[in-house]
């Protein structure tokens, strides 16, 4: 007679050889909450809706606006008003507009600047915007924290001196770039090769800088007694009896010569350049667009600022992914576009930028940046590191086991095989296009205002016109 142990084994070990594998036959696990809905998210509106009052309704939520609106900050902000019904929780403003900066002006020109006061949780970044006439300088000074600079129009000379007493200084237009690492003492002057100056674009690595604590050369030595600076320099005291009483910031001055050996003290001798003429990099093509990518890997110096500049075409999107440990500082150049940040358990918000706004997306919170606009969109990604990563969620998928991605998602085989095993960054419109079916509860509000779905987002423009009416 056999044991009870060895005709349990013996059970056992039949079942399991009878047993087909689990990938073939065995029947897909029990939803355990409902699909995510397939309702259309699309912004309901844009900037150049003209004959539209928005209204916070989307399907059967929300209601008209009964008190004061403002019209035209509601237009810039479809999803604000009437968010996504995927939006969900409490995620923290992450747009800021330059527009709401305040302003400061001066003879020769203008700055203005976003840190930490105007987005609290933008803790690793501020900018500064910045716009000087034909000729005109931004007085020499130097930071505590590094500066690294993308040139928005025109021209300007730059130049530094390191701690070693080394030299550098050269010209820089539209799309280049230059880096002075923490410390050290730099000039800015815009050249006159355009009648109206320049202007760019200041990235500090850290959200708390000011421009209020620049160290300037004028405001310092305006603070130092006369002898004291004569025995310095080792001149007389009356050399100095025209230095200005305070900082002038900006000023306006006789534009340098056109050639930058002109001006040089001494030739440039620093073992690194502490410029960068991305404008001559090619971006590389994607089937949405085009990405250059510059961090220490080709720009040396810059050994705290990374930066990816990106273009996405019509109704094209920057991929779904994620920074692992650095925030994203989003500058828009041009073009109008969307953003939904993902924020973990359940929390995900989306708001809309147009040029000259300014995103600052936390480590590690998945997104993208969808072109909403008519025109390209184009923008910088900015990172407080020395190299550029992100993470691909369509390659994720792509390159993890496809029964764990069914197991998941509950797709099937062929959508998985569509997933890209390389990273896409920009992506093309998708194929085919959905359809739309318009909702009955918006006849009497938004959507009775046209008859024309294209006002409300270009996203429309690709619909069927033969749209169900129910």
């Amino acid at each position: 007679m056999y044991s009870w142990s060895v005709l349990s084994t013996l059970a056992i070990l039949s079942t399991a050889l009878a047993a087909p594998p689990l990938s073939e036959t065995s029947p897909a696990p029990s939803p355990t909450v409902p699909p995510a809905s397939n309702d259309p998210n699309y912004p309901l509106w844009n900037p150049r809706s003209s004959d539209i009052t928005p209204e916070p309704i989307r399907g059967g939520l929300g209601a008209t606006v009964l008190g004061p609106q403002n019209r035209l900050l509601d237009l810039q902000n479809p999803d604000a008003l009437a968010p996504p019904t995927t939006d969900n929780g409490d995620v923290p403003n992450f747009k800021w507009p330059f527009s709401l900066s305040h302003n400061r002006l001066y003879t020769g020109g203008w700055a203005r600047q976003q840190n930490v006061k105007d987005v609290p949780s933008a803790t690793d970044i501020a900018a500064v915007n910045m716009r000087l006439e034909a000729g005109a300088i931004r007085e020499m000074h130097w930071h505590i924290d590094a500066e690294w600079a993308y040139m928005l129009a025109g021209y300007v000379r730059v130049s530094t001196v390191t701690p070693d007493g080394k030299v550098y200084l050269a010209d820089v237009g539209p799309g280049d770039l230059w880096y002075f690492p923490a410390g050290f003492p730099h000039s800015i002057q815009a050249k006159n090769t355009t009648e109206e100056g320049a202007e760019f674009l200041l990235i500090f690595d850290s959200g708390s800088f000011s421009e209020d604590s620049t160290f300037l050369l004028i405001d310092w030595l305006a603070h130092v007694p006369k002898e004291v600076i004569a025995k310095n320099f080792q001149v007389d005291a009356s050399a100095f009896d025209r230095i200005p009483s305070r900082g002038l910031f900006i000023f306006p001055s006789i534009p340098p010569p056109s050639d930058a050996t002109d001006d040089m003290v001494v030739p440039n001798d620093t073992p690194v350049n502490y410029t960068f003429l991305l404008s001559q990099v090619n971006g590389t093509k994607t089937a949405g667009g085009t990405y250059k990518v510059v961090d220490s890997t080709t720009f040396t110096a810059s050994t705290t600022i990374s930066a990816a500049e990106i273009t996405v075409e019509v109704d094209g999107i920057r991929e779904l992914h994620w920074h692992p440990t650095e925030p994203e500082w989003t500058y828009f150049i041009s073009g109008e576009a969307r953003i939904t940040v993902y924020a973990s358990s359940s929390n995900a918000r989306t708001s809309d930028f147009q040029a000259g706004d300014i995103a600052y997306i936390p480590p590690s919170f998945g997104h993208y940046v969808e072109n909403t606009g008519n025109t390209t969109l184009k923008f910088l990604e900015i990172f407080k590191s020395g190299l550029f990563r992100d993470v691909s969620l369509s390659q994720w998928l792509a390159l993890t086991p496809p029964e764990l991605v069914k197991a998941h998602l509950q797709v099937d085989d062929a959508t998985i095989a569509k997933f890209s095993r390389d990273k896409q960054v920009v992506v093309g419109p998708a194929q085919p296009a959905p359809t739309y079916t318009r909702p009955q509860s918006h006849q009497s509000q938004l959507h009775a205002e046209t008859d024309s779905l294209d006002a409300y987002s270009p996203h429309m423009q690709n619909f069927p016109r033969e749209f169900e009416e129910k």
